[in-house]
């Protein structure tokens, strides 16, 4: 496109401006310039004496000053910023900001389109189209459309979290304080606050890389770590020091989390007799101090009595927190076992067990199990462990008693890299009363959000299972362009969180079976891992660029 005339000579001045601003090493251009253009001289001393603070004279025969008044002027505008440098900086800024606001109008039309499919749903009175996708709109009293939170990833990150030297392996978040866990390959732990996005101190104690790191799920007194060095270490969070190392692995340790307790525990209500004189007195009659048993571990504060880990020697092993020994060795898979999962136990009431989506062989042993009346009026939904890995194949266990197989998984084509139950807390919960089982309802064929388990594989695709009536695959997303590192089924039970090495967060919506949100280059490398607080509006990645992210939820 041509330049106007008045373009032409704008451009000229700025250029002009900008050869005197430089000083003598452009004086030449200049010179050069003045002398191709003679209006440029006679724009510049218009321009000057108008916005001079100083009210330099006016001298409107400009077109005939000498090459040594020319030099003498070099230093005179050189403190003010060339309008061509303003200009020439304002380009990138207003192109980002227009590649943002487009980004926005996109993300406003999506939003538009979805609420009006779910308002129409709602408005209809079909199934309660607003609490199947995840509580997005709700009508107020007045009639209007309210906007409630999906607790969704959204860019920009609100933090970056820099200090580890090698990859990032797993992250955790407390259950009770803003602070988050990170292990890397460089061997140490560090804990971070991710709300004001600053580092707070380093755990070290392995001598190799970092593969997995978790909270206890009570109050967060504790952090467990499995390492390549082929140790478990349990640490007190309180004074940052190990208490407690567990060794009997022959291999690489790929994943460590805590055992939900089961319904009823004992040294739960310990911990909860909210009387502290009742829970020292208990403390000092095991020899315990400071609020700790004998072995420095004390379940009632952890809110878990047991370990599992997994390990490339292809077992799955439950350890005694208290003694330190390993309680139970299953030896089922046929490969290097790499992730974990597990899923707290749940109270459930006789009137409404029919309402559970459980299978009916865990229900009939739980039953079973129960001794007089109060076994007839309550029955416990049982806590259970999943494993899987280079086998391919999931198996799910009872993670108390007899950890007996509940079922077996198949479908992946490829080495499990990550498995999810419902994001919760894994202290014992209570199953929702009759009169509100419609919570129980399920976007995914009927199949109760409970009984979900999704995972993540090199093959591409996640993959939703339910573990009811022997378990069966309910759907899988294939939107991944490279492995998938990380999985989560969000709090809610209406979506899937994933990463991989693709460098992308996505978010699948259960209910459409479809890819609600990508988050692209989330990190500069892949992503290892995620961690989604059950409660609080907090997600949090690391990855392979040594760094963690804080993800905003809207």
């Amino acid at each position: 496109m041509a330049l106007t005339d008045k373009q032409r000579s704008d451009l000229h001045a700025g250029i002009y401006d900008y050869f005197l601003s430089r000083g003598v090493e452009l004086a030449a251009c200049a010179e050069a310039l003045a002398a191709a253009d003679p209006e440029v001289l006679l724009r510049h001393t218009t321009t000057t004496n108008t916005n001079a603070a100083n009210g330099e004279e006016d001298d409107n025969n400009n077109k005939g000053k000498s090459k040594s008044s020319l030099r003498g002027s070099l230093g005179g505008s050189a403190s003010a910023v060339p309008i061509l440098e303003k200009k020439w900086t304002a380009v990138p800024r207003l192109q980002r900001r227009v590649l943002e606001l487009e980004r926005q109008l996109a993300n406003n039309i999506s939003n538009a389109k979805h609420a009006h499919r779910n308002t129409s749903t709602a408005a209809s009175g079909g199934g309660g189209g607003g609490e199947d996708d995840g509580g997005a709109l709700s009508l107020s009293s007045s009639g209007g459309i309210l906007r409630e939170r999906r607790n969704l990833p959204r860019p920009p990150a609100t933090h970056t979290l820099q200090g580890h030297s090698a990859v990032v392996t797993s992250v955790s978040i407390h259950p009770i304080y803003t602070l988050a866990a990170s292990g890397s390959e460089d061997g140490t732990i560090k804990l971070w606050d991710y709300e004001s996005g600053d580092y707070m101190r380093t755990l070290r104690g392995h001598t190799n890389s970092i593969t997995s790191v978790e909270f206890s799920p009570k109050n967060g007194w504790y952090l467990v770590s499995s390492s390549s060095d082929l140790s478990i270490k349990l640490w007190d969070v309180q004074e940052y020091t190990c208490v407690r190392t567990l060794r009997g692995h022959d291999h690489t340790i790929s994943c460590v989390k805590f055992v939900p307790p089961s319904v009823g525990a004992v040294y739960l209500e310990q911990g909860e007799g909210g009387n502290n004189a009742t829970t020292a007195s208990s403390s000092a009659a095991a020899g315990g101090a400071g609020g700790k048993s004998i072995s420095g571990v004390d379940p009632s504060l952890a809110g878990s009595k047991f370990l599992v880990s997994a390990s490339r020697d292809q077992t799955v092993k439950f350890w005694d927190v208290e003694t330190g020994f390993c309680d139970a060795t299953l030896s089922d898979h046929g490969d290097w076992v790499r992730c974990l999962a597990v899923r707290p136990a749940c109270s459930v009431g006789a009137n409404t067990r029919k309402n559970v989506a459980d299978s009916s062989r865990m229900e009939n042993d739980e039953v079973g199990e129960g001794e007089g009346d109060n076994s007839s009026s309550v029955t416990s939904s049982l806590a259970l462990v999943a494993s899987s890995g280079n086998d391919r194949t999931i198996y799910v266990y009872n993670a108390h008693e007899k950890r007996e197989k509940v079922c077996e998984l198949r479908g992946h084509d490829h080495v499990v890299e990550s498995l999810s139950f419902l994001c919760s807390s894994l202290l014992p919960q209570t199953m929702p009363t009759t009169s509100s089982s419609k919570q129980l309802s399920s976007p995914a064929g009927g199949a109760a959000p409970r009984d979900y388990l999704a995972s993540g594989s090199r093959d591409r695709t996640v993959r939703l299972w339910t573990i009811a009536n022997g378990g069966s695959c309910l759907m899988t997303f294939r939107a991944h362009e490279n492995w998938v590192r990380s999985v989560l089924v969000h709090p809610s039970g209406n979506h899937i969180l994933s990463c991989g090495d693709d460098r992308s967060i996505r978010v699948f919506d259960i209910k459409s079976n479809r890819c609600l949100r990508t988050i692209d280059d989330a990190h500069s490398h892949f992503i290892t891992s995620m961690a989604m607080h059950p409660t609080l509006p907090i997600l949090i990645s690391g990855g392979v660029d040594h760094t963690l992210k804080c993800w905003q939820l809207d």
